[in-house]
């Protein structure tokens, strides 16, 4: 089956990784097996990851060609080290993170994750749990608009809000389109602006439904403990609110936080770094790349090397 996603950053994903024969790298986005697939061709063992039930048929190629290297696990990253302990590991060498919606989710209308097709108003990544619906027609108007405002940065929130308020005590929400329509009315049309006005509501209740945010803070976490010294994490992130989380943990575990002034009382010194940043900053995607596949613009890769040092206790 040919793959209907172009996996972001993938060339430089590989070389953060340091991959080799042997070595055992968790892919804990397996989406269509992009990574995966590149990183079997390098030599390592892969244990994928995703939470879509739909993921699964990628997978068959990968398992035929592979059946002794490669095992995808249905579930959350966040639960990588359970995965591993199921597959039989205790650590793993690398772990990959290819953060957000995937290419096939949005071009496929019946998911529901976007306003260019019209669909049912879902937006899960697994079959349990709320839908993008349920929090459109049951949530508070003061609710809906903190989720826009927080996880979309959507500015017009409290109007946006009010307006789908007023609709559903007419008819409830159930699709996207007529989600998006309604977004439209209440920041008076489009107006010559570059993106589709319900682009950050979308985001943010994609977010919310599937917890996003919450899930990479404990998958980065996870990572940190089931890595071996000298494994390496790469994420990949593709809006703000991602790469800040990203940023403060790499920037955290490595020792990188700004120190105390020599006027103010001394900071406590923390735990021992757990990461060596790989390098500074991010890696962007090439300009070659963007232009074959221009979701890839806003992605950024950053990475960093397990040390030696116990994983930082969290805080309770």
């Amino acid at each position: 089956m040919t793959a209907p996603h172009a996996s972001v950053l993938l060339g430089e994903v590989v070389d953060s990784l340091n991959l080799a024969p042997g070595r055992l790298v968790v892919d804990g986005t397996f989406g269509a097996g992009g990574y995966s697939r590149a990183f079997l061709d390098a030599g390592a063992d892969v244990i994928a990851i995703d939470r879509d039930p739909t993921a699964a048929r990628f997978a068959a190629p990968l398992k035929a060609s592979h059946p002794d290297r490669f095992r995808l696990v249905q579930g959350r990253f966040s639960d990588l080290e359970q995965h591993l302990a199921d597959c039989g590991h205790s650590h793993c060498d690398g772990v990959a993170l290819d953060l957000g919606v995937s290419s096939m989710q949005l071009d496929e209308a019946e998911r529901g994750f976007s306003f260019m097709r019209d669909g049912p108003l879902d937006m899960r990544m697994s079959a349990d749990g709320r839908s993008a619906a349920d929090i459109v027609n049951e949530d508070e108007p003061g609710d809906l608009a903190r989720i826009f405002w927080i996880y979309g940065e959507e500015r017009a929130s409290r109007r946006i809000a009010a307006f789908i308020a007023r609709r559903r005590a007419e008819q409830p929400f159930t699709r996207t389109l007529d989600l998006a329509e309604v977004i439209e009315r209440a920041v008076g049309g489009r107006k010559g602006a570059p993106t589709h006005p319900a682009t950050r509501v979308f985001q943010a209740l994609r977010i919310a439904v599937n917890e996003e945010l919450a899930e990479l803070e404990a998958g980065l976490d996870a990572a940190e403990r089931a890595l071996g010294e000298g494994g390496r994490l790469a994420v990949v992130t593709f809006h703000s609110l991602e790469d800040r989380i990203v940023k403060a943990f790499f920037t955290e575990r490595a020792g990188k936080t700004p120190m105390g002034s020599r006027h103010l009382p001394q900071v406590q010194q923390g735990p021992a770094p757990s990461f060596e940043l790989l390098f500074k900053g991010v890696l962007a995607p090439s300009d070659i790349e963007t232009f074959e596949n221009p979701r890839a613009r806003s992605a950024k890769l950053r990475a960093a090397e397990r040390t030696s040092a116990p994983a930082w206790r969290l805080a309770a």
